[in-house]
């Protein structure tokens, strides 16, 4: 099924010196731009992490430090990156929990202001595993009836992923889904906005859901001894809160979302 588009999306897949959203770095990206009329572009760039690769990443990705001793460093792709998401949605295969927090890392540490939440964000993952719990290479063969070939490399992650979301969209348009619970969730549609709502797990206030908001729209806290409380309330009620978790390790982007609320809070009183 051809995507039901009113702007651009542009699907990411990335590849990593590891698995940690805080420490571990970008070594190559892969955009996929698709534009209404079906039309798309490709763009990948390998990037020197100045950090050395996790070899257990390089065996999965095949990608070695010596492949990218020579290539620029993020900080000089990241404004020519963050051009090319302006004004597009994001699509994703574990985009929730992996990728955008991670390039969110990358633009922090460059001072790159650039508002993801803002955007329609469709993570095909969600849709796989609310409906057939798998991964990706076995969501490409059951969606596309096909091998996919040169799998975690960015580019072909990224095409297989726009492939399977178009798929799905064939396969499950209109489909009323269950949650946990029972509840019976908004069919299937392709639409952009409506696919991001089903892709998202709750409201979360930064990528990797220590912060959600309630149904005012108030921040609170999603993990740990204060989970459940509204963050608001437990900064004017634990005065070393707020520095615990700008010490800790935790996203910058988390940590973001934590001075915003506070600065608020202060310039309230």
């Amino acid at each position: 099924m051809k995507l039901n588009l009113t702007h651009p999306i542009i699907f990411i897949d990335l590849e990593t010196t590891g698995l940690s959203i805080t420490h571990d770095r970008i070594i190559e990206i892969s955009l996929i731009r698709i534009l209404p009329d079906g039309s798309e572009k490709s763009k990948t760039w390998r990037v020197n992490p100045e950090m050395p690769i996790d070899p257990k990443a390089t065996a999965t990705h095949g990608i070695t430090d010596e492949d990218v001793k020579n290539e620029p460093i993020f900080k000089e792709l990241a404004k020519t990156i963050a051009a090319e998401l302006e004004g597009c949605d994001i699509g994703g295969y574990n985009l929730n929990k992996f990728d955008l927090p991670l390039l969110m890392e990358e633009f922090l540490r460059t001072d790159v202001d650039i508002d993801l939440r803002k955007k329609n964000i469709v993570d095909v993952q969600v849709i796989f595993h609310k409906i057939e719990q798998r991964t990706l290479s076995a969501a490409y063969k059951f969606y596309c009836g096909k091998a996919l070939d040169h799998a975690h490399s960015a580019e072909a992650d990224a095409r297989a992923t726009y492939e399977v979301l178009k798929s799905q969209l064939d396969m499950y348009d209109g489909m009323e889904v269950k949650d946990a619970d029972g509840n019976v969730s908004k069919p299937v549609v392709n639409d952009m906005v409506e696919l991001a709502k089903f892709t998202t797990f709750k409201k979360h206030a930064d990528f990797v859901g220590r912060f959600i908001y309630d149904d005012k729209d108030r921040l609170v806290i999603n993990f740990g001894k204060y989970n459940g409380k509204l963050l608001d309330e437990i900064l004017e009620k634990d005065q070393g809160y707020y520095g615990w978790m700008m010490n800790a390790d935790f996203p910058l982007y988390t940590k973001k979302i934590l001075t915003d609320a506070q600065l608020k809070r202060k310039f309230k009183k």
